[in-house]
């Protein structure tokens, strides 16, 4: 009955709280003899890491990884890999005030309507803080990805609030998503207004939502499950997990639905090497629910940060109305520090479903 592990065979099950003493996550499944050290996990946990610059919450965490078991002389042994995260700027002692309300939009009633019981500081696991245990995670599966196929995933941030980026899908880099800095949009002039707009809702003590497009190139075909575990169900699944995401579409998405059919088709013809491809990628990289070998390509959206600094009615856990102003470090926007979690949670689903594919037909 837990809800703590992600995936079949490549599984991951997370641990911690969000002003506890540590978090982290225990990886069971990947296979052995994958060269691995805590330098191949810190650089996206480095990108995640908060406090580094004035768009995230000033919350200050080294976010140092540090591996307990599963590797030896620098290689997976096939055992789970423990990783754990030292919390080092916890303060549970400000959310005393808040400690029996519920407030607005967060979790707080959910989790003691469920459990009778939860953590009151931060979230507890409803945290976004959680997700730090999800990026060492997807680091490994990462790396085991482009080792194994060469597959490439990188997102960056289209949207936040009404401003919307142009950015080409099928040429973008990680480096050109790093190269924006803080923002993590690779389009300039859209990186400079959305970066604008987070400070002017920061500054007005409010927040902001947005939407992280993700590529993913390299992808093999065939891998997927019809009919319950097709492959945009699992990524579904895996990004409608994500603390403030709201929705999620793959291809056209939503925008499919004012096109016809005869316009919608993505035709099928022979690539370089006598692959078979298609001319369109309106599908998104998948049909049936299995890869077809063209980039996967999904939007993820993000509500606004439920934590703002305007003064707010609830209720608290006595039945009495109360209202209350938030306090405390938070971030304005969360898509920005969430591009490298989407990309975490889309390598746990391809590595995944490359393990399941190799298990069912044998192969690399």
């Amino acid at each position: 009955m837990s809800g703590n592990t992600f995936g079949h065979l490549f599984r991951v099950t997370t641990f911690g709280e969000s002003h506890g003493p540590a978090l982290g996550c225990v990886i069971d499944g990947c296979p052995p003899r994958l060269a691995l050290s805590e330098d191949d996990l810190q650089p996206d946990l480095d990108r995640r890491r908060p406090g580094q610059h004035r768009l995230s919450t000033a919350r200050k965490e080294g976010d140092r990884a540090r591996i307990l078991s599963g590797v030896a002389d620098g290689l997976t042994t096939g055992t789970p890999i423990a990783v754990v995260i030292e919390n080092e700027d916890a303060r549970p002692k400000a959310y005393d005030e808040m400690a029996t309300l519920f407030r607005p939009s967060h979790a707080d009633y959910t989790y003691q309507a469920k459990y009778g019981h939860r953590a009151r500081s931060g979230g507890g696991r409803a945290s976004a803080r959680e997700t730090a245990a999800r990026v060492a995670a997807g680091a490994v599966a990462r790396k085991l990805l482009a080792e194994a196929h060469g597959v490439s995933i990188v997102a960056w941030v289209e949207q936040v609030g009404d401003l919307v980026a142009r950015v080409d899908g099928e040429a973008v880099t990680r480096e050109d998503v790093a190269a924006s800095g803080p923002i993590q949009c690779p389009d300039a002039d859209a990186a400079a207004a959305m970066t604008a707009l987070i400070e002017a809702v920061r500054k007005d003590g409010d927040t902001v939502g947005g939407v992280i497009r993700c590529v993913c190139t390299g992808v093999p075909a065939g891998l997927g499950d019809p009919v319950f575990d097709k492959l945009e169900a699992r990524l579904a699944a895996a990004m409608l997990g994500l603390p403030a995401a709201k929705g999620f579409d793959v291809g056209s998405g939503f925008a499919g639905v004012a096109m016809r059919g005869s316009a919608h088709n993505d035709p099928f013809a022979i690539g370089e090497g006598g692959r078979v491809v298609t001319t369109s990628n309106r599908s998104g990289g998948i049909q049936g629910g299995i890869a077809n070998g063209m980039p996967l390509d999904f939007r993820v959206a993000f509500k606004p940060v439920a934590t703002h600094f305007k003064a707010q009615e609830t209720v608290d856990e006595a039945g009495q109305a109360v209202t209350f102003q938030a306090k405390g470090r938070h971030d304005p926007c969360v898509v920005p520090r969430a591009v490298v979690i989407v990309e975490a949670m889309a390598a746990l689903v391809l590595a995944d479903a490359w393990l399941r594919q190799r298990a069912a037909v044998g192969g690399g």
